[in-house]
Order: C-alpha cells, then sequence, then structure tokens
C-alpha cells in the first residue's frame, strides 16, 4: 500500500501549523483511498519517524516523503536526509522515497504568480 507524509519545518508558533492542517484535511478529502501524514521537521509534532511509524502500522509499504518546502536549504539538503535515513535503518522493509521541495516544481511556482495576479 502506498503512502504520503506532508513533510514541513515547524515553529514554535502553533498558528503556523494550520495551513498545513487544511492541507491534510484537503488531501484526505480528494484523496481517501490513500494514507497521509503530517510530519515536522522540529518544533511540532509528529516527527518524521512518528509519521511513518503511524503509515507502516496502517499497512504502508510504500511511502513518499512530500517536502512542503519553497526550496532546498540547509534542512533539506543536511537534515532531512539524515531523518530519511533514520527511518530507512529503522523500517528496512519499507520503502521510503521523497520528492523534492514542493516550491520547485513549476507548477506550484505558476499558483503563486496565478494568486499574485489574482490579488492586483
Amino acid at each position: 500500500m502506498k503512502a504520503a507524509i506532508l513533510f514541513g519545518h515547524g515553529a514554535r508558533d502553533s498558528r503556523w501549523r494550520e495551513p498545513f492542517d487544511q492541507l491534510i484535511s484537503l488531501w484526505r478529502d480528494q484523496q481517501p483511498q490513500t494514507l497521509v501524514e503530517l510530519a515536522f521537521l522540529e518544533m511540532m509534532q509528529p516527527s518524521l519517524e512518528t509519521a511513518v511509524e503511524s503509515l507502516v502500522q496502517k499497512g504502508a509499504k510504500d511511502i513518499v516523503v512530500i517536502p512542503v518546502f519553497f526550496g532546498q536549504g540547509g534542512h533539506l539538503r543536511n537534515d532531512f536526509p539524515v531523518l530519511l535515513d533514520q527511518c530507512r535503518q529503522r523500517f528496512p522493509a519499507i520503502q521510503l522515497s521523497a520528492t523534492p521541495a514542493v516550491g520547485e516544481s513549476p507548477t506550484v511556482l505558476q499558483a503563486i504568480i496565478n494568486f499574485g495576479i489574482a490579488a492586483l
């Protein structure tokens, strides 16, 4: 079974999480057949490892982590690969992969332009 993790940075202010909660709710409404969890790099829960564990307990065998970051900064180049490798070691029977940061997608960049144009 395939599953996804939407992976964000995390913040001290709990309100920062609200768009992520909306995103996961939209995903679940539109793709109810696909398991999905949130995970955060720091300051918020669940962690990446906890999210992977939750999906594994629900039967996931192939998990794609989607970094909801604008670009490939130090966290995604340095910290994220370490966390992903730790999860691979803990769950060796699970296929774990990751996409590029969502902000690197031409579709996402165009959506931002469309948002800006609509605001004019």
